[in-house]
């Protein structure tokens, strides 16, 4: 009986002491949520849905929201970031969706909230990249919508440049297995602390100036596609042509005939060739 009395004292006491911690501030579980927002009226952008299942199957809160959305949501998130119920925040947005994911982005950067990942699928423009982003990756088809480093961004850019695969457009550019592949490993990185702090990089040199003394645009000068942030997919390749076998020795040197010729019979006697014409026997002639 003083077993029992003594085990039921010990769990009692244990018990006690997790409500008291769990119930510290310091103690808050935080864990990362991805905000996923679909495109134009949230017809063409079913793959966000599809990711978000993805993503939770694999143990991280994903949740699906129209692009019109994307403000109040913002608010919602700021709010559960500071009270320490959730974060790392990752943002990933289709066509329109993209562009709000951007917006959203520097619209919590205003606020004092960091964002650890940014994933635009294909958006309409170019946006600046908020300091508070702790890393950019966008998949697009088109050169005009690449992103770029806003003032104080500290992260890493990827423009992932889609344009030269066939397969990929877009309307179906977010139901890509293979980008939902890559998206779900940038984001389980996160989600598991793997990704380091963001690291600047050291500006590029500024290039001297023209001759003709015009102004000189730095952002592009001197930098490759690596440097700028560019990735370009090889596209699929067609299937290879059958290889040609090589000619035989004997094939290979043997005359090749018109198909037009014919063949002589055998006992017509060869013709000596004829005796050249002096130009004076003309004359005479």
């Amino acid at each position: 009986m003083r077993r029992w009395h003594r085990f039921a004292a010990g769990a009692l006491l244990s018990a006690g002491m997790m409500i008291v911690l769990g119930s510290s501030p310091g103690m808050a579980q935080s864990r990362a949520h991805v905000y996923l927002f679909r495109g134009l009226a949230d017809v063409f952008s079913t793959g966000m849905d599809t990711l978000a299942d993805e993503i939770n199957k694999r143990g991280v809160s994903a949740t699906s929201h129209s692009h019109t959305d994307w403000k109040s949501i913002a608010d919602k998130a700021a709010q559960n970031y500071k009270a320490g119920k959730e974060g790392p925040i990752i943002l990933i947005g289709h066509s329109l969706g993209a562009d709000a994911v951007m917006e959203m982005a520097d619209y919590l950067g205003d606020k004092g909230v960091p964002v650890a990942l940014v994933m635009p699928f294909d958006g309409t423009q170019s946006f600046p990249a908020s300091a508070n982003i702790g890393r950019v990756v966008n998949f697009t088809q088109r050169d005009y919508a690449y992103m770029r480093k806003g003032p104080g961004f500290r992260g890493t850019l990827v423009n992932v440049d889609l344009s030269s695969d066939p397969n990929i457009g877009h309307l179906n550019i977010d139901k890509s297995a293979r980008l939902h592949a890559r998206a779900i490993t940038e984001i389980l990185a996160v989600a598991a602390g793997h990704m380091g702090p963001p690291v600047a990089e050291k500006p590029p040199a500024a290039a001297p100036p023209s001759a003709a003394g015009g102004a000189t645009h730095h952002e592009d000068i001197g930098r490759g596609e690596e440097q700028r942030g560019i990735e370009r997919e090889a596209p699929i390749a067609p299937p290879a042509a059958p290889i040609a076998r090589p000619p035989k020795a004997e094939e290979a040197t043997a005359p090749i005939k018109p198909e037009t010729s014919e063949r002589p019979p055998a006992n017509m006697p060869a013709q000596a060739p004829a005796a050249p014409v002096s130009p004076v026997s003309r004359l005479s002639s």
